[in-house]
């Protein structure tokens, strides 16, 4: 059957099954952003925002989406013009894999859109539904602060994740070494 979807402002006609999810029919439709991991809605891989809400697509039923504006990580911002919450991400070094960042993104900037002074705490919540199996989420957790100052337009930041001044001096975050129990401040020396 065809359906009606609206994907990053493009009305697409699409051929779906009544069985497809909405992951199924993005991917299909060139759509790779959004990742399968679990397929059951536990890992959050595959998040997209429907009507600017964060879903999981894997188990969200395409027939349920039909008339609804959806937006993929290919929707937020380009390779020389990324959104404020992917160029956190990159100058913050939050990613490693990098396979969760896409749904990771996508429900960073569902929060920040609900709410654009979240604590560390809520951005934790936010982001619990979110899996990594790579970076322990702290980098993660330091770049939606960051976004979020970057989006309310605070602080500039550096190229390599630190925090610019005023004038020509420049503070690097500062985060503790966890390498071999040192005392180090890793972008701090």
């Amino acid at each position: 059957m065809e359906i009606e979807l609206e994907i990053n402002d493009v009305e697409w006609t699409v051929d779906a099954a009544k069985s497809d999810s909405l992951l199924d029919v993005l991917r299909r439709n060139g759509y790779t952003g959004a990742k399968r991991g679990c397929d059951t809605g536990a890992c959050g891989f595959c998040t997209v925002h429907v009507d600017g809400e964060p879903v999981k697509s894997c188990v969200e039923p395409v027939m349920n989406v039909e008339d609804a504006s959806i937006e993929t990580i290919e929707g937020l911002g380009e390779q020389d013009d990324l959104h404020p919450v992917q160029q956190a991400f990159v100058d913050n070094t939050a990613l490693q894999c990098g396979f969760c960042i896409p749904g990771m993104i996508m429900r960073s900037t569902a929060l920040l859109e609900a709410n654009t002074d979240p604590t560390e705490q809520e951005v934790r919540e936010a982001l619990s539904d979110n899996l990594c199996r790579c970076t322990g989420y702290k980098k993660i957790v330091e770049a939606v602060l960051d976004a979020a100052e970057r989006m309310d337009g605070g602080t500039a930041v550096a190229a390599d994740g630190g925090k610019a001044v005023e004038g020509n001096e420049r503070v690097a975050n500062s985060t503790e070494c966890t390498v071999n129990d040192c005392d180090c401040m890793e972008g701090g020396q």
